[in-house]
């Protein structure tokens, strides 16, 4: 599959998991919910675990090769609230989210996701 393609499902599975993880937390309020799922599934928010992800060393060989993948593809507008690469850099985490979810490695993508919860700190209700 195309870059554009493994973002796509991406996006979508890294929302449902952060949402499910928040809700399994506990938090029951709606306006607090959608603050915390925008802490993760912002596009600043995915440029930046992706930048902890690099600097820290926390991805193998295959990842930074589908990640320089996600980060070069092209696209056709950028949204308003957001710079070029920033959104190119959430555009490659979303890549890898999609990569490892289609090639069921299910295991690996629960860690990058803990990676994500992580990097932004200790989530309070």
């Amino acid at each position: 599959m195309n870059s554009t393609m493994l973002a796509f499902v991406g996006d979508s599975y890294y929302d449902l998991r952060i949402r499910e993880t928040l809700c399994r937390m506990g938090i029951n309020k709606p306006k607090r919910l959608h603050q915390l799922a925008v802490k993760y599934v912002s596009a600043h928010a995915q440029a930046a675990t992706l930048t902890y992800l690099i600097e820290n060393n926390l991805l193998n060989e295959k990842e930074v090769e589908v990640v320089k993948k996600g980060r070069n593809t092209k696209s056709r507008s950028v949204p308003k609230n957001t710079d070029v690469l920033t959104y190119t850099h959430s555009t490659a985490f979303e890549a890898l989210i999609g990569y490892l979810y289609l090639t069921n490695q299910m295991q690996r993508l629960d860690e990058i996701i803990s990676y994500s919860i992580e990097s932004k700190g200790e989530v309070t209700k």
